[in-house]
């Protein structure tokens, strides 16, 4: 039997019964939570669920039936970009499980959802039918409000007729490998450098390979980074602390606290277990 991870990004962080009764949902598939993350600054909550094909599959249309139920986005604000309710919605595949699979578990994911819950979305990552979406950002670009505007410009989802759901806007389905999701507070109230340290290292503009990086204001006015790491084995997240703290300290700004959002796996931590115990080959269990 093939595993797949399965790490939806729903936009609410902030309404405790609308998170257990998204959780509830999925564990009613037989599926498996492993982890929950919300953050109220970016009204936004991630879960860690394993299954087989036909369980995540149900799992992923509970979770839209309660997005779209529990969400309004007319009246969600936060600092995390979103186009939906049910904002993102990856499928990973796990150990053997050949990536073809979760491509295929993704588009039928999307469909699905749009037959039984009128929510379109656009296609992603390996799963992606437009080259160009096959980064999140372009895929998820503008936003919910502007996702009006992307339909008229013929800019339309991969699924669906319509611009958008109109409280639940539209999903970014896809396939991809692992991830890791990693914060790193700045002891600073200065955006405007902390911007330019995500722009250092995110791969995009010239920075580390397979760092995607943003920088947001969090409530207490301190600035956050905000880390996707897609090529852990490339660069590792103490790679990542360094760099970002070489960067910070240019500019005289110290690193602060960091967040994990999720799980990651152990091997990403291989190089950071090494130096703390000064081994001189990677740790390797």
């Amino acid at each position: 039997m093939h595993l797949f991870e399965l790490v939806p990004n729903l936009s609410e962080g902030r309404n405790p019964e609308t998170i257990r009764e998204a959780v509830e949902a999925v564990e009613a598939t037989g599926a498996r939570v492993l982890d929950r993350s919300s953050d109220a600054a970016h009204h936004r909550s991630v879960l860690t669920i394993v299954g087989d094909a036909t369980t995540l599959l149900d799992a992923a249309l509970a979770l839209a039936r309660v997005a779209r139920e529990r969400i309004d986005l007319r009246r969600h604000s936060g600092l995390h970009p979103r186009i939906g309710a049910l904002d993102v919605l990856p499928f990973v595949p796990l150990h053997d499980t050949p990536m073809a699979e979760a491509v295929a578990l993704a588009r039928k994911a999307a469909r699905a959802i749009w037959e039984r819950e009128g929510i379109p979305s656009f296609l992603y990552g390996e799963a992606a039918l437009i080259p160009e979406r096959r980064l999140l950002a372009n895929a998820r670009r503008d936003g919910f409000e502007g996702l009006p505007g992307r339909f008229a410009r013929n800019d339309r989802p991969d699924l669906g007729d319509i611009a958008a759901h109109p409280s639940a806007g539209a999903i970014a389905v896809g396939a991809r490998e692992i991830l890791v999701a990693w914060n790193i507070e700045l002891e600073s109230e200065d955006l405007t450098a902390g911007k330019a340290i995500a722009a250092e290292l995110r791969e995009r503009d010239g920075g580390l390979p397979g760092i995607r990086a943003l920088a947001f204001r969090l409530d207490d006015g301190r600035v956050q980074l905000s880390f996707n790491i897609t090529q852990y084995r490339v660069t590792s997240p103490l790679q990542v602390r360094r760099s970002a703290a070489a960067a910070a300290a240019k500019r005289g700004i110290a690193l602060g606290n960091g967040e994990l959002i999720g799980l990651l796996p152990r091997a990403a931590l291989d190089d950071a277990v090494a130096e703390f115990f000064l081994l001189e080959d990677r740790y390797d269990p």
